[in-house]
C-alpha cells in the first residue's frame, strides 16, 4: 500500500509513525551540529517545511523522550552518521512557536505572549518539583503558568526557563524558535509595531544574547529583520537567508528529492508540468521546489494544477506594497508578468518598519517571502545584485489575480469589461465616459496623494496586460520609430484597431492648459512615429490618443 501524503502535519514525531510519506531531511541535525555558530538564523518562504524541521530538531535531542523516540530516525540519511546518532536524547530542548501570534491590537498581543509561554512552562511542569530549583524560581514559574507575570518577568521567560532546565539536568538547552517575525507583520499591518518591538525584542534578546544556558539555536521566520535590533549584538549569530549557501537543499524540495516523489506516485509523465507550476525557486545554487503545492498536487492529482501556495494566505502585506508603489514598481511589475528579468539591488536585511521606503525594500521583501527569485545572484563592492522573476505559473496566478481584483474593488467588473470593449473596437467617446470615471474610483485607492496619476495609468496598463492578453498583445513605455510611447495595443487579428495612447502630466502651477497639452501629446505621436510598429505588423486602422492629466481635470482626445 502506498504512504499517505499529509498536508500541513508539522509534528515529526506523528508523521513517521503514520504510514507516510517523508522527504528525509534528517541530514539538516548534521549540518545544523558541524555549524560552528552558537544562534542560527534561517529564514525561508512560508510553507518550506520550517515546522516539521524544527520538529525534527526537538525530537532527535530532547532528553525527556530519549526512549519513546529512539526509533524515529531509523532508516533515515542521519542513521548513518554515527557519531551524530550518539547525541539523541542529550539535551533539554525548548521549542516555541509564534505562528499563531496574529492579533487586532497589542494588548491582545501581550496577552497572546503570556499565553504562550504558560502554554510552554505547563509542558515543563515537572520543573515545579525539582530540588535544584530554589522556591523563588518556583514562585516565578508559577506567576508564569498562571499568566499573571510582570512585563519584567514576561520578557525574560524564555531565558528564565533556560535557566531553570539548566539547573534541573545540568545541561545546556537546546533551543528551537520558529516563526519568530510573524509578530513583527503583523503589529507593522495592525498599526501596533512600536510597542510589539519592544517587547519581542527583550524577550528574544533575554534568550540568546550572552546567554550562558544556551548549547545551540535555529530560528526560522520569513524574513532577517536584524535592523530591528533584535538580534543585534549577538557575535555568535549566523544569518542564512535563500541567496546564502548553508542550508540551502533543507527546505523545500530539491529536483532529486522531486524526482524520487513523481517515481513513488507514479506521476513521472507529468514532471514538466510540476516544474512549470511549482519549480523555480533557488536557494543558494541550489534548485528548489515549493513542497505544499507539490504534496497538494500530489494528494490530489485528478483535481489538477492549482496555486495551492498562494490560497493558503491573504498576502494582505504583498498586496499592500504592489498597491501603493510607485510608477517604478508597476512598471516593473509589467516586466515581471510579461515574463522578463529586472536586476535590483537586494537588501537581505528587511526593516519592517521601513518596508514601504524604497524599492529596495519591496523587491528585497518580495524575494525573501518567494514571490520572486534570483536567478543570478552578484556580489558588487559588497552590494548584493540580483536579476529577479517570477518563479512560476502558481506565482504568476497570484500576480495576475491580484491585478484584476484591484480594479474589481473599484469599479464593477462588468463597467471595467465595457471600458476595455469600448477601448479596443473603437468606441472612445464612451470609453472616455468609462476612464474618467475610473480615475476617479481608482485616486484614493492607487495614489493616497491625489498627485500622482502615474500611478493610475500603469495599474490601467496591467490591467490591460491581464485582461486583454488573449487577444491583443499590450505593450507599454517601449521604443517606438524615434521615440517612446506610453502604450501600444496590438490585436492579434489585423483587422481589428491597432491603439497608440500617450498619457501626459501637467503640473497644477503650469500655466500650459490641457488643451495645449493634448496638441502636445498628439503631436508628438506624430513627430516620433509612434505608429511604426502597428504598420510594420500590416494594421490599417489605427487609433491615437491623448490623455492629459492636470489636478482632477481629465481630457481624452482622438487624434486624426
Amino acid at each position: 500500500m502506498k504512504k499517505n501524503i499529509q498536508i500541513g502535519t508539522s509534528d515529526f514525531k506523528k508523521l513517521i509513525e503514520g504510514n507516510n510519506y517523508f522527504v528525509d531531511k534528517s541530514l539538516l541535525i548534521k549540518e545544523f551540529l558541524e555549524n560552528s555558530a552558537d544562534i542560527i538564523l534561517t529564514p525561508r518562504p512560508r510553507r518550506f517545511g520550517k515546522t516539521l524541521n524544527l520538529s525534527m530538531l526537538r525530537y532527535f535531542f530532547d532528553i525527556r523522550t530519549k526512549e519513546e523516540t529512539k526509533d524515529l530516525f531509523k532508516g533515515l540519511k542521519i542513521e548513518n552518521e554515527k557519531d551524530i546518532m550518539k547525541l539523541q536524547g542529550e539535551y533539554p530542548v525548548i521549542f516555541i512557536t509564534f505562528k499563531n501570534q496574529k492579533h487586532l491590537s497589542y494588548d491582545n498581543f501581550e496577552d497572546g505572549i503570556k499565553m504562550l509561554l504558560s502554554n510552554l512552562y505547563r509542558e515543563h511542569e515537572y520543573l515545579l518539583h525539582s530540588p535544584k530549583l530554589s522556591e523563588f524560581d518556583k514562585n516565578d514559574f508559577k506567576e508564569v503558568i498562571l499568566r499573571n507575570p510582570s512585563i519584567g518577568l514576561l520578557s525574560e521567560g524564555i531565558s528564565n526557563l533556560m535557566g531553570y532546565m539548566n539547573k534541573h539536568y545540568g545541561r545546556k538547552v537546546m533551543l528551537f524558535i520558529d516563526e519568530y517575525d510573524v509578530p513583527i507583520q503583523e503589529g507593522y499591518m495592525r498599526g501596533y509595531y512600536n510597542s510589539m518591538i519592544v517587547l519581542i525584542r527583550n524577550l528574544l534578546t533575554a534568550a540568546l544574547k550572552d546567554n550562558s544556558y544556551v548549547e545551540k539555536s535555529l530560528i526560522t521566520g520569513i524574513l532577517r529583520v536584524a535592523k530591528e535590533s533584535i538580534f543585534s549584538g549577538l557575535n555568535n549569530a549566523e544569518v542564512n537567508t535563500i541567496v546564502r549557501y548553508s542550508f540551502n537543499d533543507k527546505f523545500g524540495f530539491t529536483e532529486s528529492e522531486i524526482e524520487d516523489l513523481v517515481n513513488y506516485y507514479n506521476e513521472e509523465e507529468n514532471i514538466e508540468i510540476i516544474k512549470q507550476w511549482y519549480n523555480g525557486y533557488v536557494f543558494g545554487g541550489e534548485i528548489i521546489y515549493n513542497p505544499w503545492s507539490v504534496l497538494n498536487y500530489l494528494k490530489n492529482p485528478r483535481e489538477g494544477f492549482m496555486p495551492y501556495w498562494i490560497n493558503s494566505s491573504s498576502n494582505d502585506l504583498i498586496k499592500r506594497l504592489l498597491i501603493k508603489g510607485d510608477k517604478e514598481i508597476k512598471l516593473e511589475l509589467e516586466e515581471l508578468i510579461e515574463g522578463k528579468s529586472i536586476n535590483k539591488e537586494i537588501d537581505d536585511t528587511i526593516v519592517m518598519a521601513e518596508v514601504e521606503d524604497s524599492n529596495q525594500n519591496i523587491w528585497s521583501f518580495l524575494l525573501m517571502s518567494g514571490y520572486l527569485k534570483a536567478v543570478k545572484t552578484e556580489l558588487i563592492r559588497g552590494r548584493l545584485n540580483c536579476e529577479l522573476k517570477i518563479p512560476n505559473e502558481e506565482v504568476q496566478i497570484f500576480y495576475e489575480n491580484l491585478i484584476i481584483k484591484w480594479f474589481q474593488e473599484t469599479m464593477s467588473n462588468q463597467k471595467y469589461e465595457e471600458m476595455l470593449a469600448n477601448l479596443i473596437t473603437g468606441d472612445i467617446e464612451n470609453f472616455s465616459y468609462a476612464f474618467e470615471e475610473f480615475v476617479i474610483n481608482n485616486i484614493s485607492y492607487f495614489d493616497v496623494s491625489g498627485k500622482e496619476p502615474e500611478k493610475i495609468y500603469h495599474a490601467f496598463v496591467l490591467g490591460m496586460l491581464i485582461s486583454i492578453s488573449n487577444t491583443h498583445e499590450v505593450k507599454s513605455n517601449k521604443e517606438s520609430g524615434y521615440g517612446r510611447y506610453d502604450v501600444m495595443i496590438i490585436p492579434k487579428d489585423i483587422s481589428k484597431p491597432g491603439i497608440i495612447i500617450e498619457f501626459k502630466k501637467i503640473n497644477n502651477l503650469s500655466k500650459e492648459t490641457v488643451e495645449q497639452g493634448t496638441l502636445e501629446a498628439l503631436k508628438q505621436i506624430e513627430e516620433k512615429k509612434y505608429c511604426a510598429e502597428i504598420l510594420a505588423k500590416e494594421i490599417k486602422n489605427i487609433i491615437k490618443l491623448a490623455i492629459v492629466f492636470k489636478g482632477e481635470e481629465i481630457k481624452i482626445t482622438q487624434g486624426k
